[in-house]
């Protein structure tokens, strides 16, 4: 599946479904702030390694796909629950390359924080792409049938009726 921009997402979703991803992300960000206040920007970090916003994005995501397929006259909870774990996974992919991009930010800030920034910002796409293209290339690997000795599909083995 390629990647894509799609704007007719932004038609599906409702007014205040913005407004609850702003506060929970302004929450978010206010409670860091009072944590780096009072017990040091070190902690306060921590709290910024969850993304402000993944949270309520991932209870509207649930919600969005649930509706769609009711809509359709079809139970749509599994398939919310599906589309809500595919967003974690793809903020939890996406982690890595934060990772790689606060390890690289950290090893060359002492010299030039333009220059970290950038190298940070570079290391961060490619970290990106890669674990991204690495997770397409294991999903196809992992979706290819598999038939074992012991299938009664398996060629060869014999079926018995008991």
């Amino acid at each position: 599946m390629p990647v894509k921009l799609s704007l007719s997402a932004l038609k599906q979703t409702r007014w205040y479904e913005y407004g609850i991803r702003f506060l929970l992300g302004g929450l978010a960000t206010v409670l860091t702030g009072i944590l780096g206040a009072r017990f040091g920007v070190s902690v306060a970090g921590l709290f910024l390694a969850l993304p402000a916003i993944f949270c309520a994005s991932a209870t509207l995501v649930e919600s969005h796909e649930r509706r769609t397929k009711e809509k359709a006259g079809l139970s749509g909870t599994r398939r919310g629950q599906e589309a809500a774990a595919l967003d974690a996974a793809g903020a939890a992919w996406g982690s890595i390359g934060l990772l790689a991009f606060a390890a690289v930010f950290h090893l060359t800030v002492a010299a030039s924080v333009p220059g970290a920034f950038a190298a940070a910002l570079m290391v961060w796409a490619v970290v990106s792409v890669l674990a991204w293209w690495l997770r397409r290339k294991l999903r196809i690997v992992s979706r290819k049938p598999h038939r074992s000795a012991h299938s009664p599909s398996a060629k060869g083995s014999p079926v018995t009726k008991r």
